[in-house]
């Protein structure tokens, strides 16, 4: 049984869907004016678990990504290059898809722009006019915060008790400053805009995805996910004027991801203090690193991201795949082991076990190291079934439908001949002919194979 922290009750929850077998998944997209960073694809990484696991437990996933390609931040950009907005946003919407897929994270069902949208983004307007929540001032339209009660829910920030109106344009401003946001800008000179039913304008940041979310999920769906980051004010103020307007909560769970920080403080383009994707391949590492270390840390936790922690994320990747040379390299026989089949099992079980208890993928990547070090420890007493390598094997598939970063591809088959100096090899060893076993590991090296005996077992490396 699926449980989630839902930031809005501040509990773990059982999660049941409003449709089953249908879920109805908002994830906060990308703002496409810059290369997006580690920080940024850590959030993105746990919304591409969450996503996965929610497919092994059966459900079927319709996952909503918006592209913000209209804001305060894209405008100043464009602007700055001297290129039209569109042009601006394109080039980094293409980078963007270029690192998930790089980063191994599934695509989502929809990525809508926001520019695309704006009809939507202006009836909710009307919606928010006629129901008593905004009001206009010099072409502008505000959500008045007063006006709705249980704003503050989300993110615990109460509006507090000034009598002065105070009101805000920025998209993104200091935490605790509860003002009354701009749900439409009037139009401003060297600023794309629309004409509309409300007047000549735009939309602001919050509105966005308000309108969009809804457009394709409905007024009420599932899950909406993002980092702790966008709590407040963006998702408070997308909560608001939702449910101001339809009447109805927007999401039933939020679920928030903690920060990445460098340097014990969070990572961020405002602070300077980022990596891109493409900083850390130029570093020589693999996305693969990046992904492992990015997910192997429980969502709600923060992590403090260094080079070491991704060397760390190498080694363990390591262990794996040499886990899987040696399942596929091991001398098989007929009959298959009681022992193993309970172990592949109990992986399963307390893999699963582990992750319903909101995705707790640290425990979960335990279970499977343990696993690991028991397979090994038979392979390495003796060999391994043909029905049991296949269990294990199909075990690695499934698991890796949920995590994604294991290597399963069917390596070319050794030959013969080097398949026969192997098993001769875990022959002299177990007769402690250990002159013999050395001189067959330097034979080895000469067909591009090299043979490390370790605590879990024999590994096994293609050079």
């Amino acid at each position: 049984m699926l449980r989630l922290f839902n930031s809005l009750t501040r509990k773990k929850e059982v999660f049941a869907p409003l449709k089953p077998p249908d879920v109805g998944f908002y994830a906060c997209g990308p703002t496409v004016y810059g290369y997006i960073h580690i920080g940024n694809l850590r959030t993105f990484i746990f919304e591409d678990l969450l996503r996965r696991y929610l497919k092994y437990k059966g459900f079927k996933v319709t996952q909503v990504m918006n592209i913000t390609d209209i804001d305060d931040k894209t405008i100043r950009r464009s602007n700055e290059e001297g290129i039209p907005l569109s042009e601006f946003t394109a080039r980094y919407e293409k980078a963007f898809f270029e690192d998930i897929k790089a980063m191994n994270i599934e695509p989502a069902e929809h990525y809508p722009r926001a520019t695309e949208h704006i009809d939507e983004m202006v009836s909710l307007v009307k919606q928010l006019i006629d129901g008593g929540y905004a009001y206009e001032q010099d072409g502008s339209f505000y959500f008045d915060v007063a006006k709705f009660k249980p704003y503050g829910a989300l993110s615990g920030i109460e509006p507090g008790s000034t009598k002065t109106r105070s009101r805000i344009d920025q998209d993104e401003y200091e935490k605790q400053d509860v003002r009354d946001f701009a749900l439409w800008k009037a139009k401003r000179e060297n600023e794309p805009f629309w004409e509309t039913e409300i007047g000549p304008g735009r939309p602001g940041w919050h509105i966005e995805c308000s309108a969009m979310s809804m457009s394709y999920l409905g007024e009420t769906f599932d899950l909406h996910t993002g980092g702790v980051d966008n709590m407040f004010p963006h998702h408070e103020n997308e909560l608001a004027q939702s449910q101001a307007a339809t009447g109805k909560p927007l999401a039933r769970f939020w679920l928030h991801s903690e920060y990445l920080l460098l340097d014990k403080s969070k990572m961020a383009k405002s602070m300077g203090n980022i990596y891109t994707l493409r900083d850390i391949l130029a570093l020589g590492y693999k996305a693969r690193q990046l992904r492992y270390l990015l997910l192997s840390s429980h969502y709600r936790k923060q992590l403090s991201f260094s080079l070491d922690l991704l060397e760390q994320a190498g080694a363990s990747l390591c262990r794996i795949d040499d886990f899987v040379r040696n399942l596929r390299s091991a001398g098989t026989f007929d009959a298959d082991s009681p022992e193993l089949a309970e172990a592949t099992e109990k992986c399963r079980s307390r893999f699963e076990e582990a992750m319903d208890d909101d995705l707790n993928i640290s425990k979960a990547l335990g279970v499977l190291f343990t696993f690991i070090r028991t397979v090994n420890e038979r392979l390495q007493e003796s060999g391994i079934s043909g029905g049991d390598r296949a269990n294990i094997e199909a075990l690695l598939t499934k698991l890796d439908g949920i995590i994604g970063v294991l290597e399963l591809g069917q390596e070319d088959e050794m030959p013969a001949e080097v398949r026969e100096l192997i098993d001769k090899r875990q022959e002299a060893r177990e007769s402690k002919n250990w002159k013999l076993a050395d001189e067959i590991r330097d034979q080895l090296k000469e067909h591009g194979i090299v043979v490390e005996d370790t605590k879990d077992g024999v590994r096994i490396k293609r050079l």
